[in-house]
């Protein structure tokens, strides 16, 4: 019996990371584990936003990939919870679409969220609290990790 794809949500700097020389290559091979199967892509509004003024060949991928996305959806439950991450002092307000990927991935029952933002996503420090926050409001922690980490994952895993 085959198992079902983590539901990864999919932050802005994944997609921006196919045209950046530092992470090109792992980027376009992460994309490719998703059109095999081995992640359920995850996305939302704020991606789409964000990437309105990105290259072409981001934006292209983004809507090309778009047709076998989940979108979830920005609801005033996940501005709460990226509230309750601003006021635990995770992120500061000027930050605030970083804590809103967060919570669209954890309201949205994603298994992770993917990302190459280390400064306020994937940081040793943070990902800690993103969870603390979620069990005081009723939700599962979320996974955090850059492409690089799940990429061989993926390899690794492709007839599983």
């Amino acid at each position: 019996m085959k198992r079902e794809a983590p539901r990864a949500y999919v932050d802005t700097s994944v997609f921006g990371g196919i045209v950046d020389d530092e992470f090109k290559v792992v980027s376009h091979r992460f994309f490719d584990a998703i059109g095999h199967g081995a992640f359920k892509l995850v996305v939302s509004d704020v991606v789409r936003r964000e990437l309105v003024e990105s290259p072409i060949a981001v934006r292209e991928l983004f809507d090309q990939m778009l047709g076998d996305a989940d979108v979830a959806a920005v609801t005033a439950e996940a501005l709460r919870l990226r509230q309750a991450y601003i006021a635990a002092g995770i992120v500061t307000r000027r930050w605030m679409d970083d804590a809103l990927h967060v919570a669209l991935a954890s309201v949205h029952h994603c298994a992770m969220i993917v990302s190459w933002n280390f400064k306020h996503i994937v940081h040793f420090e943070k990902i800690p609290r993103y969870n603390a926050v979620n069990a005081l409001n009723g939700y599962s922690s979320i996974f955090i990790y850059s492409p690089l980490e799940l990429v061989g994952y993926a390899d690794r895993n492709k007839d599983v």
